[in-house]
């Protein structure tokens, strides 16, 4: 069988012995590590609680894909433990934000939007999650339940859940020191970062299901980014399961 893109990408992106990527870090070009959208509406979260909770080896245990959810909205405060695990700031040191969830070089290149189908109250609408401030940025209001299910590759799961996280990766941020190895590195940070949230809501009672299935043009359009510089990599749907 003739090598493929996938193939070329896994071959050329190796790291050798003694043939490692040289060169010095350009800290004035180091990309920003936090997306603003000044002037947005921000709509609060309540503070996540952080001790407690069930055990990690009973979440580890009843962690499924789930599909199937009830109608009724949900409340907030699960919104907020889900976005906290999945990309939460745990410590701030030697001038970086630490988060839940391993990056490669803490340069946190994975950003976090939230599709709201039925939550209790925050507004349908597209959200962006500002790590920062724990809250959440509306960027687009309305119903986005059919274009969000269209996106995920006409999932009806993404239709019927509570919300979706629909992750991208900035990937300048981690090209400026891993260079073309970076790709590699986005993916592994989104997978952590999905496995969070997957937990959190097993932890929260709730059911999630990963999707890596999407059409990407549709989804990068949903968000509004450009799917060159920024484009969607990664999905959650998570919901009250029937």
């Amino acid at each position: 069988m003739k090598p493929g893109i996938g193939d070329r990408f896994q071959q050329e992106t190796q790291y050798q012995r003694d043939r490692l990527p040289g060169g010095t870090l350009d800290w004035n070009s180091k990309p920003e590590t936090f997306k603003p959208y000044p002037g947005a509406p921000r709509f609060s979260l309540p503070a996540p609680q952080i001790r407690g909770g069930n055990p990690l080896w009973d979440v580890l245990s009843g962690r499924r894909s789930v599909r199937e959810f009830h109608a009724r909205p949900m409340p907030e405060r699960h919104v907020s433990q889900i976005l906290w695990a999945a990309q939460g700031i745990t410590a701030e040191r030697f001038g970086f934000s630490f988060r839940t969830t391993p990056s490669a070089g803490a340069l946190y290149p994975v950003e976090t939007y939230l599709v709201a189908n039925h939550l209790e109250e925050t507004p349908r609408g597209v959200y962006h999650y500002a790590v920062g401030d724990h809250c959440l940025e509306q960027i687009k209001a309305g119903d986005f339940r059919v274009a969000v299910a269209r996106a995920a590759l006409d999932q009806k799961a993404a239709y019927d859940a509570h919300f979706v996280l629909v992750w991208t990766a900035v990937f300048e941020r981690c090209k400026w020191k891993y260079k073309q190895r970076a790709y590699r590195y986005v993916y592994l940070d989104a997978g952590h970062i999905a496995q969070s949230a997957a937990l959190a809501a097993t932890a929260e009672g709730l059911g999630s299901c990963q999707i890596g299935a999407i059409y990407d043009e549709e989804a990068d359009d949903l968000l509004g980014v450009d799917g060159i510089q920024e484009s969607t990599i990664y999905m959650t749907v998570v919901g009250i399961p029937e």
